[in-house]
């Protein structure tokens, strides 16, 4: 018993440093940004204020920051769709066995242990040679795609790989059409599932940096701009910035969460009443 207690309390304190090591990060900038007017980038800090928090909205002498985020935000939700889209294609397409499918599946993930600096710089000399522009919108989002694409891909292979047929069999049976079956029978089923792509393929795409670094072009995108800020930026608004990245970062967070809730909810509303009416 005293063995076990002394394994719980040394796993207690690994994970208390895990935690720690994780967020202590994000908690420093949070409390620095909130320095005085005349604060500094390091501890102690020099009265307390939302002086960069304001001077974050004032025109700024370097760079583009709220143009570098509408172009993140921009990117994020076409790489979301799009790693939506293409991922319940291949997920219903891998439900049947055809010839070269695990060929294709481990190409599929294969970007996942290439080195992300190589794979944009990859694809920012195929975009160079096919005498095609690099920008943020074409090869930015080609860039991102290899990397958000697998995890999706993963997750509906992993949903259809459990997904009961019978309830496809059932649809069709009272007469569902393929089309009325995916849309009224399958889509509700994988929609949660559909939402956690959408939360990873957004939030990857938002905060990547490697990747887009060969392949933005002239415009930068929110993690290049932050990062060109730290060679020239002095003050406490790069974590004025740091903490509204992180704040909005968790919205997005909670906005999937919520909307999962509300659709399990509902779910779950759907089937009382159908066990009611039987």
């Amino acid at each position: 018993m005293e063995k076990r207690s002394r394994s719980f309390r040394v796993l207690s304190v690994f994970f208390a440093l895990f935690v720690l090591f994780l967020y202590g990060p994000i908690l420093t900038i949070g409390i620095l940004s909130f320095q005085g007017p005349q604060g500094g980038l390091t501890f102690p800090m020099n009265g307390v204020s939302l002086h960069w928090f304001r001077d974050l909205f004032q025109e700024q002498s370097v760079g583009d920051i709220w143009g570098s985020f509408r172009r993140s935000f921009a990117l994020g939700f076409m790489v979301m769709i799009t790693t939506v889209v293409v991922s319940v294609l291949g997920g219903l397409a891998f439900r049947k066995r055809f010839g070269g499918a695990t060929v294709l599946f481990y190409l599929a993930i294969a970007s996942l242990v290439i080195p992300s600096i190589l794979v944009s710089l990859g694809v920012g000399l195929i975009f160079n040679q096919l005498g095609l522009p690099i920008h943020w919108a074409s090869s930015g989002f080609g860039s991102q795609l290899t990397w958000t694409l697998p995890f999706g891909l993963l997750i509906m292979f992993a949903v259809f790989n459990r997904f009961d047929k019978s309830y496809e069999e059932a649809a069709r049976d009272q007469g569902a059409s393929a089309w009325q079956t995916f849309a009224h029978v399958v889509l509700p089923i994988i929609a949660p599932s559909l939402l956690g792509v959408a939360l990873f393929g957004f939030t990857l795409s938002y905060d990547e940096f490697a990747r887009t670094l060969l392949t933005a072009g002239s415009y930068n995108t929110l993690p290049l701009e932050i990062f060109g800020m730290t060679t020239n930026v002095t003050t406490p608004v790069i974590f004025a910035l740091g903490t509204l990245t992180t704040i909005f970062s968790f919205c997005i967070i909670a906005v999937f969460f919520v909307a999962v809730w509300f659709m399990s909810r509902r779910k779950g509303k759907v089937s009382d009443a159908g066990k009611g009416m039987v």
